[in-house]
């Protein structure tokens, strides 16, 4: 059971730290993150030729790879945080970029009918969500059969030595980071304490199967820093 108010301090947050989050990204993990998108856009490439849904899309990177690995394709990049959709909208602006729709949307209840679209992706979302058998039900509901959901998100490599170097990065370096350039301490503490309280990526695995989701499988990108979660509808 998550805390009463996440969703609003959440929201909060990223508020916040909406006009650095794109260079947070790009130091923190030394410019990788463009590539794990691409990755994410790649694996649903493949997916029913309809409409895909990017969730919690930020500044919308993932939603622009989605469109670049699938170019007839439209993409829906759906976020709660309406300082994110700016610089979304800004971004995609300034690449007049046509095929991507920007909209706020709450992950747990989508503004969609059932069986819409043929993917649903999202990075970095997963571990923030109030309750996350309700956000992967959405996910569910609103993917056409056939369709796949797709998640990107941060984890603890738990390989003996490596993973107490990546924990002396990721829990003391990374919030001097977000002090000193997002000058938000809070909001890169919060990061890696929310990646240690989520699922293992076959903790995930099974939720997403509990979900009702099928063919789960996951891959770690990022030296076992990253995973990719995989699933079809």
């Amino acid at each position: 059971m998550s805390p009463p108010g996440k969703a609003e301090a959440v929201r909060a947050m990223f508020t916040r730290i909406a006009g650095r989050y794109d260079l947070m990204n790009a130091l923190m993990t030394g410019g990788r993150h463009h590539a794990w998108r691409r990755m994410t856009a790649a694996a649903v490439a493949h997916a029913p030729d309809v409409p895909a849904l990017d969730l919690a899309t930020g500044t919308g990177d993932l939603a622009l790879a989605l469109g670049a690995a699938s170019p007839g394709r439209a993409v829906v990049g759906a976020d709660f945080s309406e300082a994110m959709l700016a610089h979304a909208r800004a971004k995609l602006q300034a690449r007049r970029e046509q095929r991507v729709t920007l909209l706020a949307a709450d992950a747990l209840a989508l503004p969609f009918p059932d069986k819409t679209f043929a993917c649903v992706t999202s990075a970095f979302l997963l571990r923030n969500l109030a309750d996350l058998a309700a956000g992967l039900a959405e996910m569910r509901r609103v993917t056409l059969p056939g369709g796949l959901v797709v998640a990107l998100e941060i984890t603890r490599p738990r390989v003996p030595g490596w993973d107490a170097i990546f924990g002396v990065y990721f829990d003391r370096v990374v919030p001097l980071i977000g002090a000193a350039i997002a000058r938000d301490r809070a909001a890169y503490t919060y990061l890696p304490q929310s990646v240690e309280r989520f699922a293992t990526p076959s903790e995930l695995a099974a939720l997403m199967r509990r979900a009702g989701l099928r063919d789960v499988r996951y891959r770690r990108l990022g030296l076992g820093t990253i995973a990719l979660h995989v699933s079809s509808v």
